[in-house]
């Protein structure tokens, strides 16, 4: 694995870039960064697959801001992220959560799960 520091960033970079409107529409990118396996629980209370975010649309497309980053390895080849997102679009915070697994070579998103929150709850 790589050191904590150099992973933290890693990650942090895959999930900031998820939350680009030109990432989160391209299918070629959404193929990459999601695992075959990919489900997300929405903070709408919908379940997703990547079934459902692949294709014409993609993503809901918002103008988000990710803080308070952190990394938990459970693994060599599996980190839990935890962190939140300003979404500006929609006038909310939400406490996120996701799994990445180490395969063929890259790290992919495995899972995914979003909960509104106060944004001054800690």
């Amino acid at each position: 694995m790589e050191n904590r520091s150099s992973l933290k960033e890693h990650l942090y970079q895959l999930e900031e870039k998820l939350l680009k409107p030109n990432i989160r529409t391209s299918t070629a990118e959404l193929e990459k960064l999601l695992s075959d396996d990919f489900f997300e629980f929405g903070s709408s209370g919908n379940v997703w697959y990547k079934k459902d975010c692949i294709g014409e649309d993609g993503i809901s497309v918002r103008e988000m801001t990710l803080y308070d980053f952190d990394i938990h390895p459970l693994s060599d080849d599996v980190v839990l992220t935890t962190y939140r997102v300003k979404d500006e679009t929609r006038m909310q915070h939400t406490l996120r959560s996701s799994i990445w697994k180490f395969r063929d070579g890259r790290w992919q998103l495995f899972f995914h799960q979003g909960t509104q929150t106060n944004p001054f709850e800690s």
